[in-house]
C-alpha cells in the first residue's frame, strides 16, 4: 500500500499527535502532579519565589478542584478548574479522599476568585486558633518558637511580577541587605518550620478563629506578608477553606530561578534543586 503523502495527510497526523500529547498531560496533571510556580514571598524563607514545584494530587485524594486551570492572561484565557468540573463542584466528599495534617504545605483554590494559593495548614476542624502578639496560639496554648538568626536577602525586584520584599530593619535602598528576623516555630503534632516577623501588623492580634466541620485555617511562614486564614473573604482575604478546594500537597522544589524567567540560567540557585520542604 502506498504511503499517504502531501500536506493534510501531515496535518492530520500533526494534530492527531498534538490531541493526544495534550490528553495525556491533562490526564498527568489532574490525576497526579500539578506544576506551580511560586509567585509572591508569602512563604519565605519556606518558599522562595521563583521556586518550582509539582502538587502532589495524590495526598488527599480528588474534587472538583483537582480538574486543572489553563490561565493565559496574554491571549485572554482563564479557565479555572470549575469551568472543565464545575458539575461536582458542590459535592463535599473526595474520591480516595483523605485529610491534610497540621504543618503539611497545601496548595489549594480560593472559593471565591479561583486563583490557587500555597500556605502552610495550621488549624483543622474544632480547633481554635488566635494570634496573641504576633504568637501563634492553637487550643488557647501559645506554640513554641526560638530564634533562629536573621534571614537576610538583597532589596530588588525579585520575580516576573517584580515584587520588592518588606523588611525589618527600615525602608532599605535597592541592592541593599533587608533583614527579617526568624524562628522555628513547633506545632503541637511536633512539626517544625521556619517563620519570619517584619513588624508589628493587624493580623498579629486577632480574635479567635473556630475552624468549622470540613474546614481548614491556613497561615504563610512569612506572616507579616502573606494573605491567608486571619483575614475573612469578604475582606478579600482566605477565611476557612473547605474541604473541597483543596488541591495537593507540595513536597520538594524541582527547580529555582531568582530572575524574571526560568531561561535566565544566570539566575538559577542550584542549591534550591531537589530540595525537599519542611
Amino acid at each position: 500500500m502506498a504511503e499517504k503523502t502531501g500536506f493534510f495527510p501531515w496535518l492530520i497526523e500533526t494534530v492527531k499527535t498534538v490531541f493526544w500529547a495534550l490528553l495525556i498531560a491533562g490526564v498527568f496533571r489532574t490525576l497526579f502532579f500539578q506544576p506551580f510556580w511560586i509567585p509572591s514571598g508569602s512563604m519565605k524563607d519556606t518558599l522562595l519565589i521563583g521556586d518550582f514545584l509539582f502538587v502532589n494530587k495524590m495526598a488527599y485524594g480528588y474534587s472538583y478542584a483537582s480538574c486543572p486551570s489553563i490561565r493565559i492572561p496574554q491571549v485572554g484565557i482563564d479557565l479555572g478548574a470549575d469551568d472543565f468540573c464545575g458539575f461536582i463542584e458542590d459535592r463535599e466528599d473526595r474520591i480516595f479522599g483523605s485529610d491534610p495534617e497540621r504543618g503539611d504545605i497545601v496548595v489549594f483554590r480560593h472559593p471565591v476568585d479561583g486563583r490557587d494559593f500555597i500556605k502552610r495548614l495550621i488549624g483543622v476542624p474544632g480547633d481554635r486558633i488566635q494570634m496573641i502578639d504576633g504568637l501563634l496560639h492553637i487550643n488557647d496554648e501559645p506554640v513554641q518558637i526560638e530564634e533562629a538568626g536573621t534571614f537576610t536577602e538583597i532589596m530588588e525586584p525579585q520575580g516576573p511580577l517584580r515584587l520588592r520584599p518588606q523588611c525589618a530593619n527600615g525602608a532599605v535602598g535597592l541592592g541593599a541587605v533587608c533583614e527579617k528576623q526568624r524562628y522555628i516555630e513547633t506545632l503541637p503534632n511536633g512539626v517544625s518550620h521556619a517563620i519570619l516577623d517584619i513588624a508589628p501588623r493587624p493580623t498579629d492580634n486577632t480574635g479567635v478563629f473556630t475552624v468549622p466541620a470540613d474546614q481548614f485555617f491556613f497561615m504563610g511562614d512569612n506572616r507579616d506578608n502573606s494573605t491567608d486564614s486571619r483575614v475573612a473573604q469578604s475582606a478579600r482575604g482566605v477565611g476557612f477553606v473547605e474541604r473541597k478546594d483543596i488541591v495537593g500537597r507540595a513536597d520538594r522544589v524541582m527547580f529555582s530561578s531568582a530572575g524574571r524567567s526560568m531561561l535566565s540560567f544566570w539566575t538559577w540557585r542550584s542549591d534550591r534543586f531537589f530540595k525537599a520542604l519542611d
